[in-house]
């Protein structure tokens, strides 16, 4: 089992709003800015191939919790885009932004606040997944969405919470609350509490969950 003290101090930054990424779940990316490339080709060459993915929080500023990913799978488009998918590996702190002589930003980071990221899949107990799959047909209902609902059924507790705090069309902040909920029970408790606000008024426009 991979250790914290095995990851690297400093890492690449990929600052995106409304991107959320938890630890193994995968998030695709398709990348075009030519820092962003030179990001890739230089975390490639690490052992680790880590990016950190943390949400703009003003201007310039970041949150301060964000999570890495490893690049997992890599392809090229015809005109040099770059299609990437992250598996999340851990949660992180930002210490501070370091100085350097490249196009990206990178980040000294702590990891010690998420020793669990790097554990066994979470489970939660008090789950009540009836009650949960009954709220979400209502929500999907409302906002037009679509999903595989079987597949839905199915998922193991942490598959499914994880998925569906990646894939519902929250609003950026919302999306940070579900990345810093500190246990998969409070992040479904986050999870139902912002569906059940959308569905008395609050949410956003309809997407297709695939």
């Amino acid at each position: 089992m991979a250790k914290h003290r095995d990851l690297p101090d400093v890492i690449p930054i990929f600052p995106l709003s409304g991107a959320l990424l938890l630890p193994r779940a995968h998030l695709p990316l398709h990348l075009f800015e030519p820092r962003y490339l030179a990001m890739v080709e230089d975390v490639l060459k690490t052992d680790t191939r880590l990016i950190g993915m943390v949400q703009p929080n003003g201007e310039d500023r970041l949150h301060t919790i964000g999570c890495a990913g490893r690049v997992t799978a890599m392809s090229e488009t015809e005109d040099g885009r770059y299609m990437i998918t992250l598996t999340g590996v851990s949660r992180f702190r930002i210490v501070e932004e370091v100085e350097g002589f490249v196009p990206y930003r990178r980040c000294r980071v702590d990891w010690s606040t998420f020793v669990a990221d790097l554990g066994e899949d979470e489970t939660d107990p008090a789950l009540d997944r009836g009650r949960l799959m009954a709220l979400l047909e209502r929500f999907f209902e409302d906002r037009g969405l679509s999903t595989d609902w079987d597949s839905l059924r199915e998922a193991e507790p942490e598959l499914l919470i994880n998925s569906l705090s990646m894939l519902c069309p929250f609003e950026p902040e919302e999306r940070q609350a579900l990345l810093e909920s500190p246990s998969l029970e409070e992040r479904r408790e986050t999870l139902v509490t912002l569906i059940e606000y959308a569905l008395h008024g609050g949410g956003d426009d309809a997407q297709m969950l695939q």
